[in-house]
């Protein structure tokens, strides 16, 4: 009960800050400074990098602001992003792994101060589905039948096994159908990120969990083949983003707290437009369904 409580409080702080009302304006902010520019270590998972939405975010940040600030971006699962966080390699970070996120905010190691972004995983496989995912009433009875597919030679399915926030979900699904695919000789680990994890699962024709960004950009410039969109669960599927900053103490200086309250306030207002405008399709901006993100945040938090 007390972590519930605990999730509950933070929950009612992010709440009253979003609610304080961000009044994001380039005319908020000094630009033209001679000052040498602030530099600011970035860790972030996979899938805001290979779709670019991270740059584009952070390039109209600096555009709009007038900020001199040169980001340093680490792309990599969430686990390692936050694990960089943490320890303070990075003082700034991104990612999509709600159960991991919340070790590291119970321990005080980061702060969240945005929920900015939402899409959703997919469980992809080949067209002609061996394992009849696309019947599956939802995301774990889809990974009952694969395993089952699986064991009778019928299927394959690739993990990315990186600690990722996509691998985190794909072992909570496992752990929800009540079962351990590890071990097995139709289940493969890439040990890489989402796109590279696509395109080995396609090429062996192969089932995998993929955020729809990541999908979605392979297949607009024709490197998916015969992977195909087999099951949507938005319950147990949906993908949260959140932007953390780092308690450690080498990210304590006023030039990074100060950018990272910036950002924030960018991420909240002008950088939900951005989202909506460039990105349609692929991710979603929170702030069109924030009562909902905020709780399937949540309770996916509380998934082991």
């Amino acid at each position: 009960m007390g972590k519930a409580v605990i999730v509950l409080v933070l929950l009612a702080a992010f709440l009253a800050g979003f609610a304080g009302g961000y009044l994001f304006s380039s005319a908020s902010t000094p630009s033209g400074s001679q000052a040498p520019p602030t530099r600011v270590t970035v860790s972030t998972t996979t899938s805001l990098y290979q779709t670019h939405l991270l740059d584009d975010l952070l390039a109209d940040f600096k555009n709009a602001t007038g900020l001199s600030v040169e980001f340093s971006v680490l792309a990599k699962g969430s686990g390692e992003a936050l694990r960089l966080l943490s320890d303070g390699s990075a003082c700034l970070g991104f990612t999509h792994a709600p159960s991991l996120e919340l070790k590291y905010l119970l321990n005080g190691s980061i702060v969240r101060l945005s929920i900015f972004a939402y899409n959703e995983f997919v469980i992809v496989g080949p067209k002609d589905d061996p394992a009849g995912v696309s019947n599956a009433a939802s995301a774990v009875d889809a990974f009952k039948r694969i395993y089952e597919a699986g064991e009778k030679g019928l299927a394959k399915f690739v993990s990315r096994g990186d600690n990722s926030g996509t691998h985190v979900r794909e072992l909570q699904l496992w752990k929800l159908a009540g079962l351990d695919p590890s071990g097995k000789a139709w289940y493969l680990v890439s040990g890489q990120g989402m796109a590279q994890t696509l395109l080995m699962a396609d090429n062996l024709k192969a089932y995998t969990l993929t955020d729809v960004g990541t999908l979605q950009s392979l297949v607009s410039q024709g490197k998916i083949s015969d992977l195909v969109v087999l099951l949507r669960d938005p319950k147990l599927l949906i993908n949260v983003y959140s932007f953390y900053v780092s308690s450690s103490q080498s990210c304590r200086s006023k030039d990074v707290n100060n950018l990272a309250l910036l950002l924030a306030e960018y991420l909240n207002t002008r950088g939900q437009q951005l989202i909506a405008s460039k990105y349609k399709g692929l991710f979603n901006p929170a702030l069109q369904n924030l009562t909902v993100v905020e709780s399937a945040w949540v309770e996916l938090s509380r998934l082991a």
